[in-house]
């Protein structure tokens, strides 16, 4: 058996009907390695002169680093160190909260001229000695920054981490792996046993994992010790990570940590507005959602 687990997406609004499939965290499986929160963002078709509403508006995060990763489409990123960037198809965008910062996702671009929006971001929490670290921005693109391969019908690259014996030059705290792969049917390949903890999310198209289908919208959590294959049935583009436990975390709303009393102690901060907004976008925020009952 190879699958451990399969994923269904599951709808999310994240306002003014830009819907996100969200895979992590799940009732059944909270984390993978590191990887606490993956969300599959559109396809959304933006009509030049949309609504503003459709942005994602000025909000925080502690304890994390967030991975954002586009197929098409753009987003402007700012946030409160002064960070201010232009996120395109096939750029990493990692932005790693430490102890604390806030930043803003706005379509900007795609409300301008129109655009499909399509794309992937993904949290990965901090290791508890660096859960307090300073927070720092990082934005990476090229095949100097981003290892490539191309071969036997599949373009590859490695977002963040290393495996194989290569390295993407994003910054990780534990170790971590993070691929692209975009599939033509009938393409084979094999993920090794490197890490313990190990999924594959099937963003377009169809494939089998040993032997298993696993369709677009799913993630096929695998079982630990084996070397999978992975068969495209059809064009694919497929998302593969994983990586090392790092222990159990806590969230809530955009919040990670190792400590219920932290994630208090920064619902408290945004609530009484203590955490800075981002540099050149502090007119609007998002209110700290209500805690649910029980």
């Amino acid at each position: 058996m190879n699958l451990n687990l399969l994923i269904e997406r599951r709808n999310h609004d994240l306002g003014g009907g830009f819907l996100v499939g969200r895979l992590l965290p799940h009732a059944r499986r909270r984390m993978v390695g590191p990887f606490t929160f993956f969300d599959h963002m559109g396809p959304l078709d933006v009509k030049a002169g949309a609504d503003r509403a459709i942005d994602v508006r000025p909000h925080p995060h502690i304890g994390l680093s967030t991975v954002t990763y586009l197929y098409s489409g753009a987003i402007t990123h700012r946030d409160s160190l002064g960070s201010h960037q232009e996120i395109l198809p096939g750029e990493v965008n990692w932005m790693t909260a430490g102890r604390g910062i806030t930043h803003s996702e706005r379509l900007e671009a795609a409300r301008r001229r129109g655009a499909v929006m399509h794309g992937v971001q993904a949290w990965v929490a901090l290791p508890k000695e660096q859960e307090d670290m300073a927070p720092a921005f990082f934005h990476h693109q090229g095949p100097d920054d981003l290892p490539e391969f191309h071969e036997d019908g599949i373009t590859g690259r490695l977002i963040a981490g290393t495996i194989d014996g290569v390295s993407a030059r994003t910054p990780t705290y534990s170790p971590l792996f993070y691929l692209h792969w975009k599939m033509d049917a009938g393409a084979r390949r094999s993920l090794g046993t490197q890490y313990p903890e190990r999924a594959i999310y099937v963003a377009m198209g169809q494939i089998e994992v040993g032997g298993q289908r696993v369709s677009a919208g799913q993630m096929a959590v695998l079982d630990p010790g084996h070397t999978i294959q992975v068969a495209a049935r059809q064009p694919s583009t497929v998302m593969l990570l994983g990586g090392e436990p790092i222990g159990e975390r806590f969230m809530f709303w955009n919040f990670v940590s190792s400590s219920k009393a932290r994630i208090e102690q920064a619902c408290e901060d945004w609530r009484t507005l203590r955490m800075p907004l981002p540099v050149g976008d502090d007119q609007e925020f998002i209110p700290l959602p209500e805690r649910r009952k029980g």
